[in-house]
């Protein structure tokens, strides 16, 4: 790859940090590579190596010298693997809260793609080097149900299906306040204007997004949503409900910073995915039950809406 100038940061970019700058410039770099040439002093703003929040100006004119890295090697590792079903051309797992999903900035082992390889070797030659098998993620904080493509010709079907819509993904989300019965967020999303970790509906480069709701359960303080994502932006449902003043719970990135009471994770489950299986041709669905830490919570708020006022 060659080395990279640019010469003039526009008004619209003043403050933003040099990483997001780069990340939002440079498409054939993963964030991860971006960082890496940030950390090795290969980045210079006016002449003057800078770090990854150095704030920019307009006027700047920023420098990046091109390496090459060698990815780090994946390595299977025995980590526990719940499977909903197999056959020769997917693998669908019940993915835990807590685990990674693939390699990344400062994570290089006890991925999910570390146990993929180690359940499912022959992923090794399916997708990207670094994303074996891979043909959608969950946070490290969702659980619930991914599927996973066993050979290159289905990793092509299944990405096909993403793009085009016909995946079908529900989840169940634990949202703050008293949320309207049902409802679809049309707002587009992109990365934040000053925060390079952060997702936001106010962006410099806005992606189109929509996200249909319904109320399952509502309680004093908090609403138990089924969630349909109908594209597939990252961070959607945490950003929509954001920015619809509903928050998830246990969100620190888009909501509180502070709870209020015991908030352990994100209450955000991966419930049902259904597909057009890419052999068979049918239409299958798999659904993974809700977790019983996120399930104990469902039971502690239903058991202080039915106490009686005073107890």
């Amino acid at each position: 790859m060659p080395d990279r100038e640019f010469r003039f940061v526009h008004a619209e970019e003043d403050n933003l940090r040099l990483d997001v700058y780069l990340v939002d410039h440079i498409r054939d770099m993963t964030r991860a590579q971006i960082q890496k040439h940030i950390e090795d002093g290969l980045v210079a703003v006016n002449g003057r190596v800078r770090k990854s929040g150095y704030r920019l100006r307009p006027g700047d004119v920023v420098d990046v010298r091109v390496r090459d890295y060698e990815p780090p090697s994946l390595e299977p590792e025995d980590i526990p693997l719940r499977i909903l079903y197999e056959d020769e051309a997917v693998a669908v797992i019940d993915k835990p809260s807590g685990l990674v999903v693939h390699p990344g900035a400062g994570v290089h082992a006890g991925t999910l793609v570390n146990a993929l390889l180690h359940r499912f070797p022959e992923v090794r030659a399916v997708g990207a080097p670094e994303r074996p098998g891979l043909v959608h993620r969950l946070d490290k904080e969702t659980s619930g149900v991914m599927v996973i493509a066993r050979t290159p010709g289905v990793f092509v079907d299944l990405q096909r299906q993403f793009k085009r819509r016909v995946v079908q993904k529900t989840y169940l989300a634990l949202a703050r306040g008293r949320v309207a019965a049902s409802g679809r967020i049309d707002r587009p999303i992109g990365r934040h204007i000053k925060d390079g970790q952060r997702y936001s509906v106010r962006t410099r480069k806005p992606k189109e997004a929509k996200t249909d709701f319904r109320v399952l359960e509502q309680f004093d303080d908090f609403a138990l949503l089924e969630v349909k994502p109908l594209t597939g932006r990252t961070h959607q449902i945490r950003v929509h409900l954001a920015a619809a003043g509903h928050p998830l719970f246990g969100d620190r990135l888009y909501g509180p910073k502070k709870a209020k009471g015991y908030e352990p994770r994100i209450f955000l489950h991966a419930h049902r995915l259904g597909f057009l299986h890419p052999v068979r041709k049918e239409w299958v669905e798999f659904v993974s039950p809700l977790p019983l830490d996120l399930d104990t919570i469902l039971d502690t708020l239903r058991a202080a809406k039915t106490r009686p006022a005073g107890d």
